[in-house]
């Protein structure tokens, strides 16, 4: 059984100083890391708060993600995807179902087909010429409408390895809007040659109900 949250924080406060600064995480030494670790310090660790404040979209009907759902660049009758815009790296995607769920619900059919669809974004955001990796992450405290990341990793830029990406991509200045819908653009025909779906043709489509 897990800790307890009173439990995991005193476990944690044992390896911290008296102003409840943990040391500096290991992978602020990875030569990937976008931090000189001289200077560098850790946020005092807080006490647990609970309940947890709730996420956004708990209530279904105060859901973004629900009332966006003509939104997107692929669609099926089950899943959208978009761009999400102003970000650094080259191409970022989010992946979310057209009905309200989180990963703890999702229905047995959507699970599965989650796991290929996911591949499949990721093979085709890998095809793309200058992109090394998709970086496909979950993590689910914001929002509780599922949604997946994917993010394109850069080729050569060796400091942009693994899992500081996030990190870098709030670093770097903001990458070209229209290489980026291009590339989202070849990312989602790709889509509908390997998985059908659809692109919608005019602002004014709607996804199938």
């Amino acid at each position: 059984m897990a800790l307890r949250p009173d439990e995991f924080y005193d476990h944690a406060l044992a390896a911290a100083d008296g102003e409840h600064r943990l040391p500096l995480a290991r992978m602020t030494g990875w030569d990937i890391s976008p931090f000189d670790p001289d200077g560098l310090r850790v946020a005092p660790l807080r006490p647990p708060v609970l309940p947890e404040p709730a996420r956004h979209g708990e209530d279904p009907s105060d859901c973004d993600a629900c009332r966006k759902r003509n939104e997107g660049i692929w669609f099926n009758e089950r899943w959208r995807l978009i761009r999400i815009k102003g970000v650094a790296v080259p191409l970022v995607l989010m992946l979310m179902p057209l009905e309200h769920h989180d990963m703890e619900d999702l229905p047995d059919d959507l699970a599965a087909e989650l796991g290929l669809l996911s591949t499949r974004i990721a093979r085709h955001v890998q095809a793309l010429p200058h992109i090394s990796r998709a970086h496909v992450y979950r993590f689910g405290d914001g929002g509780a409408h599922l949604h997946v990341w994917f993010f394109a990793r850069p080729e050569g830029q060796a400091q942009l390895f693994g899992s500081w990406l996030v990190a870098w991509d709030d670093l770097l200045p903001e990458y070209p809007s229209d290489v980026a819908d291009a590339d989202a653009d070849l990312v989602a025909d790709a889509l509908v040659a390997s998985h059908g779906g659809h692109r919608l043709s005019d602002p004014g489509d709607s996804v199938p109900a």
